[in-house]
């Protein structure tokens, strides 16, 4: 039995690393499968895919796309996603629009307080890159605006804070629609990071698997055993399959390793059988 990781990140979103740097991490770190899932874009999917096919390991085209439930922001993961697939086209560029209207709200509230930060300083090595908190914050701790990026976080990026308006990000219907239009199995990241207390969960879960999901990431580098035993246990009652990943970021969540986590995460390679054979119709 091998192992995956079905919640991976790279500088075409908030990672740290190139798409092809984590395929190298991937496969020195023994994994037989990963899947890129990149914030609300697929920019990274060819580079990767390329490298993967190079190295021998199977590469899971794949996405996190935010949502709004109940003023909640939740996220999406998409797996076996078609870049190309117009639904997904079409909402990713909405997505574009809107992030890029949050951060000149942002960047303009920051530069009026003193705290000017320029493109070339957040994109980084990567121009083109989806510009997220993330690299808000890692701009702020190089310019000197804030002395860690908990800090930073919490002092300037908290969501519906003076300089982090909240995105107006698609219900969930909408973004479970786009993606299972291009054949993408559908999972709820990170259950436990909403503060939806179980009962909470269970309803969120529910009505998504209405929509159409197919399954719950039980498995995540902020759950702990027993968070992963009630998603466990959840996700069988619904009739959704586990999925599981590190949600790796390189030196964005140091603590986080690929494959791994925080050190205790082991994602068997089962659970990536168990989506195949769903998708195969078997």
């Amino acid at each position: 039995m091998g192992f995956v990781d079905l919640h991976v990140h790279s500088t075409a979103s908030d990672g740290s690393c190139p798409p092809e740097a984590v395929i190298s991490l991937a496969v020195q770190a023994g994994l037989d499968a990963i899947a890129l899932t990149d914030h609300d874009t697929v920019d990274g999917i060819p580079a990767a895919q390329d490298a993967a096919d190079a190295a021998g390991i199977r590469l899971i085209p794949g996405i996190e796309v935010s949502s709004i439930y109940h003023g909640t922001e939740i996220h999406i993961l998409g797996l076996f996603v078609t870049p190309s697939d117009p639904a997904l086209g079409s909402m990713l560029e909405d997505f574009r629009r809107i992030r890029d209207d949050r951060n000149r709200q942002l960047l303009s509230s920051l530069e009026k307080d003193g705290m000017p930060l320029t493109r070339a300083q957040l994109t980084g090595s990567n121009p083109d890159t989806v510009i997220t908190r993330a690299h808000v914050a890692r701009a702020m701790v190089e310019a000197g605006y804030a002395s860690s990026l908990d800090q930073a976080y919490k002092r300037y990026l908290r969501y519906g804070g003076k300089y982090c308006p909240r995105k107006a990000s698609p219900a969930p219907e909408a973004v479970v629609s786009a993606l299972l239009s291009g054949g993408a199995f559908v999972s709820l990241a990170h259950p436990y990071q909403y503060n939806l207390g179980d009962g909470g969960i269970r309803t969120l879960a529910t009505q998504m698997k209405e929509m159409g999901m197919q399954g719950l990431e039980v498995y995540h580098s902020s759950h702990n055993q027993h968070e992963s035993g009630k998603l466990q246990v959840l996700a069988k009652e619904l009739g959704l399959l586990p999925t599981g990943g590190s949600d790796f970021h390189g030196a964005n969540k140091p603590d986080i390793s690929i494959g791994t986590g925080r050190g205790g995460l082991r994602v068997s390679s089962l659970l990536l059988d168990d989506i195949d054979r769903l998708r195969a119709g078997r």
